[in-house]
């Protein structure tokens, strides 16, 4: 019996989207329980480190098709995005999607070799990235613009959650049930709340020229006071039931594997 490459592929991403809702629901568990913050790649080292070698696999495999239906989306728009700006910026969107979740399936291997710590590096992803940025000649205006463009996420987030327009990609029946509308809505709100602010960390570090200005999800939780860190916190946690929503029931059109496949070979100089 031979398997449908593409619905693999469907299947794997829908893995993927579980594994993404995995780490926020740490994220958020971690906050609310203990108040220590993490941001996705150091709740994979908490993951990591409990959840075993079978969960890892599972994980990376998830990352991996999560991250290629992204690019594949950004690329040959198979999520049939509107031809206009807004069509764009969501297959842009995608494709810095697909590159974070393939960075996330490189630190799922660096953890299941061994080469990384479970309990991460000690230094902040963000302040180190902002440090080689700056050694770069534009760097200031790169870190400038990145932080801008961050902030634009965020209000997207934001107006997300207003709309809840996320609805028209689950599958009819759920879309229309209450508890699907507010659990995405706190989580996409919170989200884009954290988008806001890390935005804000790299703008400033851009502009006073300080790498230690910078900072992720965590730094941003951490940068909250009672009982903003709480709330957010809390989205992140409803953001990660969202995802494990999406798993399940999120309408998913599938990668056609064999022709990609087909046209990469048709152009290969053979």
């Amino acid at each position: 019996m031979r398997t449908d490459p593409s619905a693999a592929m469907t299947l794997l991403t829908r893995l993927g989207f579980a594994a993404r809702g995995l780490l926020y629901l740490v994220i958020g568990i971690l906050v609310l329980q203990t108040g220590r913050t993490e941001d996705p790649s150091g709740a994979l080292g908490v993951v990591a480190e409990g959840g075993g070698r079978m969960l890892l696999i599972l994980m990376i495999a998830g990352f991996l098709a999560y991250g290629l239906w992204r690019l594949s989306d950004a690329a040959f728009n198979i999520e049939r995005h509107s031809s206009d700006g807004r069509g764009m910026r969501e297959r842009i969107g995608a494709a810095v999607s697909g590159i974070v979740h393939l960075l996330l399936a490189w630190q799922a291997i660096s953890l299941l070799q061994g080469t990384r710590s479970s309990t991460g590096s000690g230094g902040s992803g963000a302040e180190e990235g902002a440090k080689t940025a700056l050694q770069l000649p534009m760097g200031q205006f790169a870190l400038e613009l990145a932080g801008l463009v961050l902030l634009g996420v965020g209000v997207a987030q934001l107006v997300k959650a207003w709309k809840a327009d996320f609805l028209q990609h689950l599958e009819p029946g759920v879309a229309r049930q209450p508890w699907a509308r507010w659990i995405g809505q706190g989580g996409f709100a919170a989200r884009g709340l954290v988008f806001l602010i890390t935005g804000g960390f790299l703008v400033g570090a851009g502009l006073k020229e300080r790498s230690t200005e910078a900072g992720g999800m965590a730094e941003a939780l951490d940068w909250l006071t009672s009982p903003w860190d709480t709330i957010v916190a809390a989205g992140l946690l409803l953001f990660g039931l969202y995802c494990l929503i999406e798993a399940r029931f999120r309408v998913l059109n599938d990668v056609p594997v064999g022709d990609l496949a087909h046209k990469a070979r048709a152009k290969l100089p053979i």
